[in-house]
């Protein structure tokens, strides 16, 4: 399989980032360092490649309708240029991928995570109405940039006539960044304030290099994905593959709050999902903290004494809180907040507590 370069390929190289396979394309994992980098993101701003992420159009007189009935949230409340967290199931509850819906005047856009967008895809597709709806993949199409951190919107102003304090959170605005079309999103995965903009891949260069400039004065550095991570994991934000996927349905994932049980109209796996909700769970998703610097890791068992109960999903050395944090399943009646736990790492055993998400509050 062919490794798929981004349009800023070429910029990472030249910045000396370290480049891995991710997901089929050739993605910058870090630059100075995982820890420098996420305290830049925490302290002022950075900018971040997610050109790898998946867009699928959808149009066509039953789009709404078709959106609405693939996903978990309720697509009829969104209004235009609102963008919304959503997720896909399987008929029996399991998650096909998280994702966004924004909405347009004339058609809706998913962006699907890397690792799933051929998956998704034809998910998608096979699930198509017989009418009324069109569906293009146009993964290919786009670059996606990241800026996020306090110090976002100061930085992207200086690029546009677009006000951009007036864009709330999960909305976004048509219109230029130096002169280059953009779709600006007040969005992100790192618990900061935060825009994501999406353009031609022909203009990607141009306004990476312009996003560097403007953001100079702010120190602003570019983040790798191994960043984008610890990042994430600091406000309990799910990455698929590691916290959900098909083996495990949205609300035990800690994602009842985007599964609209009651919407109008029939969805996905709702009967199931119904079901889940009035039989009660069997286990949920936690955040925990643990003693010590041993770095819990996806897979490692959770005990409780000494019998396991469950499993890591993600975690990390936390640059913000000093110490391990980590999410995972366990059984519901080892979930409440207060807990105490043991995880085992590699046959030694460190005391562990579950606390209230998220680890990590901004101050702004």
């Amino acid at each position: 399989m062919e490794i798929i370069k981004t349009a800023l390929y070429d910029i990472h190289k030249k910045a000396g980032a370290k480049l891995v396979e991710f997901a089929g394309f050739l993605m910058p994992i870090q630059y100075k360092g995982i820890n420098d980098e996420h305290l830049r993101v925490r302290k002022s701003v950075g900018i971040f490649d997610v050109s790898h992420m998946g867009e699928f159009e959808i149009s066509g007189p039953r789009a709404e309708e078709f959106v609405h009935y693939m996903t978990i949230n309720d697509v009829k409340k969104l209004k235009v240029h609102q963008v919304q967290y959503s997720a896909m199931c399987y008929e029996d509850g399991g998650i096909v991928d998280d994702l966004l819906v924004y909405r347009y005047p004339d058609k809706f856009m998913m962006v699907v995570n890397a690792s799933n967008i051929e998956k998704d895809f034809k998910w998608v597709k096979d699930h198509l109405f017989d009418d009324g709806v069109e569906l293009k993949n146009r993964s290919e199409e786009f670059s996606l940039l990241a800026v996020q951190g306090r110090n976002a919107e100061a930085t992207l102003q200086k690029l546009t006539k677009v006000d951009l304090s007036q864009i709330k959170n999960y909305w976004l605005a048509d219109g230029e960044l130096s002169d280059v079309p953009a779709m600006i999103a007040r969005t992100g995965y790192t618990g900061e304030d935060g825009f994501e903009v999406m353009i031609k891949n022909d203009e990607a260069e141009k306004i990476w290099q312009a996003i560097m400039n403007a953001g100079e004065e702010f120190d602003i550095e570019p983040i790798g994905l191994a960043a984008r991570d610890t990042l994430r994991l600091e406000v309990k934000f799910c990455l698929y593959g590691n916290d959900i996927d098909k083996t495990t349905n949205p609300l035990e994932a800690g994602l009842g709050w985007i599964t609209k049980l009651n919407k109008e109209g029939d969805f996905v796996a709702r009967d199931v999902l119904k079901k889940v909700k009035e039989d009660g769970l069997s286990r949920r998703l936690i955040s925990f903290e643990l003693e010590g610097k041993a770095i819990p890791r996806h897979g490692y068992k959770i005990l409780n004494n000494e019998q396991p109960i469950g499993f890591v999903t993600s975690g990390m050395f936390s640059p913000i809180l000093n110490k391990p944090i980590g999410l995972g399943y366990v059984e519901i009646d080892q979930a409440k907040i207060g807990t105490q736990l043991t995880i085992d790492i590699r046959g030694r055993k460190f005391p562990a507590v579950v606390v209230k998400p998220p680890f990590y509050n901004r101050d702004y």
